[in-house]
């Protein structure tokens, strides 16, 4: 029997969204707060070696920032002390005003979690640092769950594991063919194809491009996360 009304197995109660990029602008401050923290470690900005390390950091958009650190400075003092100096320095100009909910983002947040559906918000960085966010927002009280990798076992994107954590965590679905993921990033992507989600969607709010989100497994491809709640619409109907 087919229905234009949503029954219990074919809606998507639970929406799992990125922050950075997606439902946050940030106006490229991951780039500058990486450049402080590289230069902390004698990485001069400008440098062949600070680019070869950008080029990097812009290819993993997305991923666990500690996890980035590691690659590229080997050593795990190194890494955590980058680590450190990046939390830092993000959190600085996250301080200064220079954040802003992408347009739509949170209207669409608030539909989502007026249908009945549970939200999740998600981070490659660390806690202070999406607490920092999430307050100077003011949206610590929007969503009953926010993730980080600490949250969930320790590994970022590309794994699954946040997506499957907001899973365990709510209860909100009984099949992962009922999530939707959301995301700027090649790394979202896949964190959503493999946790099973039946719906992931890419954004062109923020690093990646189309091509990008395509080609790593993008569902659909969307204008910005505001559309996403039309979409989500349309799938149940």
């Amino acid at each position: 029997m087919t229905s234009a009304t949503p029954t219990a197995d074919n809606r998507f109660d639970l929406v799992v969204l990125d922050m950075a990029g997606t439902t946050v602008a940030d106006g490229g401050l991951v780039e500058q707060a990486f450049s402080a923290a590289a230069e902390r470690l004698g990485v001069q900005p400008g440098s062949r070696e600070h680019e070869r390390q950008l080029t990097y950091v812009r290819a993993t958009m997305g991923e666990s920032k500690i996890s980035v650190f590691r690659h590229l400075f080997g050593d795990e003092e190194k890494a955590q002390y980058a680590n450190t100096a990046f939390e830092e320095a993000y959190g600085d100009l996250v301080d200064g005003g220079r954040i802003a909910p992408i347009p739509g983002a949170r209207g669409a947040v608030e539909r989502l979690i007026g249908e009945g559906r549970t939200v999740v918000l998600t981070t490659g960085f660390a806690r202070t640092t999406q607490d920092a966010i999430l307050a100077a927002l003011d949206w610590q009280g929007l969503v009953p769950l926010t993730l980080c990798p600490a949250d969930a076992g320790g590994r970022g994107r590309p794994y699954p594991d946040m997506v499957l954590a907001a899973f365990l965590r709510t209860g909100a679905v009984d099949d992962v063919r009922r999530i939707v993921v959301a995301g700027d990033t090649s790394y979202d992507m896949l964190s959503g194809v493999r946790s099973g989600a039946g719906i992931v969607a890419g954004v062109l709010t923020g690093a990646h491009d189309a091509g990008q989100l395509d080609r790593n497994g993008a569902t659909h491809v969307l204008g910005s996360v505001a559309e996403l709640p039309d979409l989500i619409a349309r799938a149940e109907a």
